[in-house]
């Protein structure tokens, strides 16, 4: 089931599953919620009420897309949990989603119970990672191109990338990548306060197995560490019942 919340000078298409405490999860960069059906499936039979909303420009989500921050973005994600009327929510943001999570914490802690990054990057990567994210959304470009660059990109060995070469929006990846860039990392890299579950990939080109336990040692024993084996920077269509395991494990321990 979908609805509309209004956010502002947006209006945020929102898929609606199951009934519990909230569960707000966010897309990677340029994509929408469509990724997490499975995810989703699994949070909600478990007694969750699993929130997905699409970014703005996918589906019947609307609101500017230039000028915009990381902050604008949270905003959104704020309007989502305030409209439920449950408390404050788990966020889980899966890629550049977690970049919005963690502001949406930094911003708004009395909404957000606790932050899951899935496949978060290393605080420092190389550049070519990100203008490869940037080409993997380029739907003008040959499907050839797109795929060898999604499968070095996204997905561990052994894993068929070609699912992916559907679902990128080239006006949304670049408005997000934009406020990102209009953002500084030291606004939300904390997430505030809020207990952090760090579940990472274990072949995820954007964080090397040598920086594993950097945001642990960074922000001290609110961060939990989760790595999912056989799986890339895509993560959750690669294992989406390994993520879902590690997720209610997880939510679980802050309710203890």
């Amino acid at each position: 089931m979908t609805h509309t919340v209004a956010a502002g000078d947006a209006r945020i298409e929102v898929i609606a599953e199951g009934e519990g405490p909230p569960v707000v999860v966010l897309a990677s960069r340029g994509r929408g919620a469509g990724d997490y059906d499975e995810l989703a499936r699994e949070l909600s039979r478990a007694g969750y009420r699993v929130l997905r909303p699409q970014p703005r420009g996918i589906g019947a989500s609307r609101g500017p897309m230039r000028g915009l921050t990381l902050h604008d973005l949270a905003r959104d994600v704020a309007a989502v949990i305030e409209h439920e009327r449950a408390g404050p929510a788990v966020v889980v943001g899966h890629a550049f989603g977690n970049w919005v999570a963690r502001t949406t914490a930094a911003d708004h802690p009395r909404l957000v119970r606790g932050v899951a990054i899935l496949a978060a990057a290393a605080k420092r990567y190389p550049k070519e990672l990100a203008e490869a994210v940037t080409k993997c959304a380029d739907t003008s470009l040959p499907d050839a191109e797109r795929l060898v660059l999604l499968q070095r990109t996204f997905f561990a060995p052994g894993h068929d990338a070609s699912d992916w070469l559907e679902g990128f929006y080239p006006e949304v990846n670049a408005s997000q990548r934009a406020a990102g860039l209009a953002t500084a990392q030291s606004a939300w890299w904390g997430a505030g306060g809020a207990p952090l579950l760090d579940l990472q990939a274990e072949h995820d080109a954007f964080r090397p197995r040598e920086t594993a336990d950097d945001l642990r040692k960074e922000l001290g024993e609110r961060v939990s560490v989760v790595t999912i084996p056989d799986a890339g920077h895509a993560l959750v269509p690669e294992q989406p019942r390994a993520v879902a395991a590690a997720l209610l494990q997880w939510m679980l321990s802050l309710e203890e």
